[in-house]
């Protein structure tokens, strides 16, 4: 840390705190990378996965035994498990997509595709079963697994009484740190070299280095321990509808400027200098959508991957241990998409949502795309993270939830720094957050 001055003018010497770091994320490393396979083995492995987990809990709610679709009587109260699907009428389609091409109506732009006529199902390993009753449509989304109690109804449809959710997986005990260590999240910076949150990012960098702020300042900058790059590094180049179209006959070319990746590459080399970085990939940097999206190759980055062993380039979902304290968070895909197809309209609720269901991307593959897992499902939640986070949100939300056998959580929308200016802080001892602006006023 450079050194500050107090104010008789003596100089203080800052020591940036130190904390062991473990990476949790192998799960969402590809080693086999085959496309060739198709998503029904994926389904099945997340209900294999989860129907022990949820067969356990409703039997112990309802006190009564899970039993197969296939076997479920007329008008008689039972307890099944399965995956849920959401029949949706305004769901994008690859044929409504191409409805241009056919001289057909074209679809209009909507927030969400929710409507009046949704309908969800329950389907297990052999069949599919409308639901109805004390279940909210617009509350769920397809590849949610639940348990539900109920009777299936004349006309077919099973009445649903109660339902039961996975819970919030078991949690190792949150260690106790002697001292302040803070974790910061940024994400959506949108780099360009006309962008507005160039010189406000420049001011995070210089104000995390210690070049910036009074004693004070300087004294919490120097217990950042780690600082996470939520995703959205660059700014896309501005599409036409034309050029935005497939065009199978050209060659792919980079959504992002050669030259904005040369000035987050010099801006991230000054920060890595003096803190430790981690790079998430996002939906909008240049590297491949699916999920789980690959670090970010080190050719991006040149000057930082040659001088700076103190960055490095991760997935997206990404999960970490930081003296004893477990993170996960992703670049924000998974709310965004959930967002689209059901009315949930707080971030942070969708947040609460996925822990509750013990799964982080819910609509993968139906809406989001994903790699073709043949045995597991990486998204499954097998320990509960002590802070869990969201990035490239529309605003900043945090608050601590608790789970049925005590398990806390600390849920955290970072905002894009690109709109807001907006940094966050967690402080690793007592899970304290808050925002830190970077506004500049010119």
């Amino acid at each position: 840390m450079p050194m500050a001055c107090d104010e008789k003018l003596t100089e203080i010497n800052l020591t940036r705190s130190q904390s062991s770091y473990i990476d949790r994320s192998d799960k969402f490393i590809l080693n086999d990378r085959s496309f060739g396979r198709q998503f029904a083995s994926f389904y099945c492995a997340r209900y294999k996965s989860m129907y022990p987990i949820l067969k356990a809990r409703a039997e112990a709610k309802w006190g009564k035994k899970v039993i197969p679709l296939s076997e479920l009587v007329e008008n008689e109260r039972s307890v099944i498990v399965g995956t849920l699907f959401k029949a949706m009428e305004l769901q994008p389609t690859i044929l409504k997509e191409l409805s241009d091409e056919h001289s057909l109506a074209a679809q209009p732009q909507r927030s969400h595709f929710t409507s009046s006529s949704d309908t969800l199902f329950l389907e297990d390993n052999k069949q599919r079963l409308p639901l109805t009753g004390a279940i909210d449509v617009h509350k769920h989304v397809t590849g949610v697994p639940v348990a539900v109690f109920g009777k299936v109804r004349e006309d077919g449809r099973f009445e649903v009484d109660d339902l039961c959710y996975a819970g919030f997986p078991k949690q190792m005990r949150r260690p106790v740190l002697s001292q302040d260590k803070y974790l910061v999240l940024i994400s959506g910076l949108g780099l360009a070299e006309d962008a507005a949150s160039l010189l406000p990012f420049q001011l995070f960098v210089d104000y995390v280095s210690g070049f910036l702020g009074c004693d004070g300042d300087q004294q919490k900058t120097s217990k950042v321990v780690r600082v996470v790059v939520a995703g959205n590094v660059l700014k896309l180049k501005d599409c036409t509808s034309e050029s935005s179209k497939t065009k199978f006959s050209t060659r792919k070319e980079s959504t992002c400027d050669a030259s904005a990746a040369r000035l987050l590459d010099n801006l991230l080399t000054q920060l890595a200098s003096f803190v430790k970085v981690d790079v998430m990939s996002g939906d909008a940097d240049p590297c491949s959508s699916l999920l789980p999206q690959q670090p970010l190759h080190p050719c991006l980055l040149p000057r930082t991957a040659q001088t700076c062993s103190t960055l490095q380039c991760v997935t997206n979902p990404y999960m970490f241990d930081l003296d004893g304290v477990r993170v996960l968070g992703t670049s924000g895909q998974n709310l965004s998409d959930i967002g689209l197809y059901a009315r949930i309209d707080e971030p942070l609720e969708v947040l609460a949502r996925t822990l509750e269901w013990r799964h982080l991307m819910p609509t993968a593959p139906d809406t989001l795309a994903t790699y073709p897992f043949p045995d597991a499902d990486p998204f499954i939640m097998e320990q509960c993270p002590h802070i869990y986070f969201a990035g490239n949100q529309p605003n900043y939300a945090a608050k601590i939830v608790q789970g049925d056998q005590g398990q806390e959580v600390l849920l955290v929308t970072v905002p894009k720094f690109c709109k807001a200016f907006s940094t966050v802080w967690i402080n690793l001892q007592s899970l304290e957050c808050q925002p830190v602006v970077f506004d500049v006023d010119l």
